[in-house]
């Protein structure tokens, strides 16, 4: 791990010619102990995120939050205006006439849900990220057209610089590459 600090070394990222060898190749380095690495292929594939152990979102407890505080904020406001602020008496209606209140209640549910989706989509994802050090790995490129890659990150625990390369070599890839920070 020092090693790596002192280089500017990122990780180790091997590359496959086929989905299948990265999906297995993932899940014996998942099982060998390492937890910080990530996959890069040239379309999304289901498998792959459930062999690198990625489970579960925390995305769709933020849209609920969302939707619940939309929802909270729309029948507030106009319970406030309605009741509170510039109360009317129109017709002898109630002051507090709920029923008035479901559309735009509604509304703000689906507004600040969908508000909350984007934002949190992009926060758990980590975007807009314009950079990313495995762009300096050699033949990178062609994740976009026809490779799989499949990277190690140095500062994962189990990480050595010697062991975590020999173990790549191991899983058959085409080539194994630094990825320099």
């Amino acid at each position: 791990m020092e090693y790596a600090r002192k280089v500017g070394l990122y990780g180790l990222i091997a590359e496959f010619d086929t989905s299948d060898r990265l999906i297995h190749a993932a899940e014996q380095t998942r099982a060998d102990g390492y937890r910080k690495l990530d996959a890069y292929t040239p379309y999304p594939i289901e498998e792959v995120s459930e062999a690198l152990g990625h489970h579960g979102s925390r995305l769709p407890l933020l849209v609920l939050i969302g939707g619940i505080l939309g929802a909270l904020g729309g029948f507030g406001l106009q319970y406030w205006v309605s009741v509170i602020a510039y109360p009317l008496n129109i017709g002898g209606r109630p002051l507090n006439s709920w029923i008035a209140f479901v559309p735009v209640t509604f509304e703000s549910t689906v507004l600040l849900a969908a508000l909350a989706a984007v934002l949190g989509m992009l926060a758990l994802n980590g975007l807009p990220k314009p950079y990313h050090p495995v762009f300096n790995a050699e033949r990178f490129a062609l994740a976009s057209r026809d490779r799989y890659f499949l990277c190690i990150e140095a500062e994962d625990e189990k990480f050595d610089r010697e062991a975590t390369e020999s173990f790549l070599q191991g899983l058959d890839p085409i080539g194994v590459y630094e990825v320099e920070n």
